[in-house]
């Protein structure tokens, strides 16, 4: 691998307010005729409507939920049961999670029949929702700098796209067409350690956070987004995975490159500003997402 010295500033962090966002809506999925879903704990479902339990829910069963007409129906031991709402959330009634698409997650699961298919949701705190998208992204053996950068880039992703998929009713899909996002069940130990060292940091630009595209591998060389609209944090700079065959579009942060760099001893925050063009680090307004 080509030998480049990196040389950067480390600057003190900036406390940056945003838009309240105590929770990130993710989309798991949309347009469904089904949803098997269930709780960790003793759970329950509410009418997000009139914000009335609807029914208590057993503690590690499954359940099925269905459209019927305008409303829906859930399935339990074989016989649907009439659920007069179109908006529901399933809850934990203590600390827990709740289970959809076969995997678990932290926060709630709010399901909404439109049009007679249903669209589900994972309504979860932003730093929780950044401990499913790591380990999704980046591989849990990898670099903990590596690890961190991704925290770092995801959750400023996160921030500077709230709201991109709202005709929808969330924020994010839970796919690589946003971010990958595995919800608890993809948590490590390591991988939440790189979250919780880095909480509530993010890349800024001009004190806007930026909208911090990655990708696997660029093939040795990033690009310049055209369909990023020439942003001027994004910039070409040799990816340090040349021994890697491009992944992705290659603009941005390359995360085998990340990983390669803080194999030799560069930190987050470094990898950080070498990948992005004239960026800064700030922490966000904890009152303004928890």
């Amino acid at each position: 691998m080509k030998k480049i010295i990196l040389i950067f500033s480390i600057l003190g962090l900036s406390i940056l307010s945003v838009n309240p966002c105590f929770a990130i809506k993710i989309g798991l999925q949309t347009d469904t005729d089904y949803i098997a879903i269930g709780t960790s704990v003793k759970g329950t479902i509410i009418d997000a409507n009139t914000n009335h339990t609807i029914c208590d829910l057993d503690k590690m069963k499954g359940y099925v939920i269905k459209p019927y007409h305008n409303l829906m129906a859930i399935l339990y031991k074989g016989t649907y049961y009439k659920i007069e709402s179109d908006n529901i959330v399933i809850k934990p009634a203590e600390p827990g999670f709740v289970s959809a698409k076969g995997k678990w997650y932290r926060g709630i699961i709010m399901i909404q029949n439109k049009n007679g298919k249903l669209t589900v949701i994972n309504n979860v705190s932003l730093e929780d929702y950044i401990k499913g998208v790591v380990p999704s992204e980046m591989p849990a053996s990898w670099a903990i700098e590596a690890h961190k950068a991704q925290a770092i880039a995801a959750r400023s992703y996160a921030l500077a796209n709230l709201g991109k998929r709202a005709k929808f009713g969330y924020d994010l899909k839970d796919t690589p067409e946003d971010q990958a996002y595995g919800g608890a069940s993809k948590e490590t130990p390591e991988t939440n350690y790189a979250v919780e060292q880095t909480k509530g940091i993010v890349l800024t630009y001009n004190m806007k956070v930026i909208n911090a595209y990655y990708s696997a591998s660029a093939g040795g060389q990033t690009s310049v987004s055209s369909w990023g609209g020439n942003l001027p944090y994004l910039r070409s700079v040799p990816s340090f995975d040349e021994n890697i065959k491009k992944n992705g579009h290659g603009v941005g942060m390359s995360q085998h490159g990340a990983n390669n760099l803080a194999k030799q001893g560069y930190n987050a925050y470094q990898i950080l500003q070498y990948f992005y063009k004239d960026v800064k680090f700030a922490r966000v307004d904890e009152k303004s997402y928890n």
